[in-house]
């Protein structure tokens, strides 16, 4: 991910909060798409719980699985309550399941990206997860991710991503 725009600069913040013998539920805020390859700047081997839509992205979406990630089906407004339900049993069977084999599973817990920069209400999914496998989440903030790229679609090349990793937090606490 990082080949293409050699002059991206990063600073991690936090990375002796991880315990790499340990899984994570990760919760990262989403401003662009960028955010996701900056997560990769942690040093763990994690899986994304991303929608549909991104699955069928050129490329991109053959990545993800081939990487093993979970893909969920939001659907469409009439149908919400039927697919939020399947969505959430998926999460969790398939986030259990790469937990089982030493993996952490990242979630955009507000289930989409800002428009405004500002962290808004979160779902249940990652929460819901963490409780349920018994392991802490991990908490991600990221900055710079949404000044990276212009307006104009040109590299922002003097911005720097900081990536903020927070205490990690049990999930009897949420």
């Amino acid at each position: 991910f990082f080949f293409l725009p050699p002059f991206w600069r990063q600073r991690v913040i936090g990375r002796e909060l991880i315990d790499r013998k340990k899984r994570y539920v990760i919760v990262i805020n989403h401003n662009t798409v960028i955010d996701i390859p900056a997560l990769y700047y942690i040093p763990l081997n994690f899986r994304w719980v991303s929608k549909r839509e991104v699955f069928k992205t050129p490329f991109f979406g053959q990545y993800l699985v081939l990487h093993g990630d979970i893909c969920i089906d939001r659907g469409h407004a009439a149908e919400a309550l039927g697919h939020a339900t399947a969505a959430m049993e998926k999460v969790i069977r398939d986030g259990k399941l790469w937990l089982s084999r030493g993996a952490s599973v990242a979630i955009f817990p507000e289930g989409t990206r800002s428009k405004d920069g500002e962290i808004h209400r979160f779902k249940a999914g990652a929460f819901t997860l963490a409780k349920e496998a018994g392991v802490e989440i991990l908490p991600v903030v990221l900055d710079g991710t949404k000044t990276l790229i212009k307006k104009n679609a040109l590299f922002n090349w003097g911005n720097r991503i900081t990536i903020r990793v927070l205490p990690p937090v049990s999930a009897g606490r949420v």
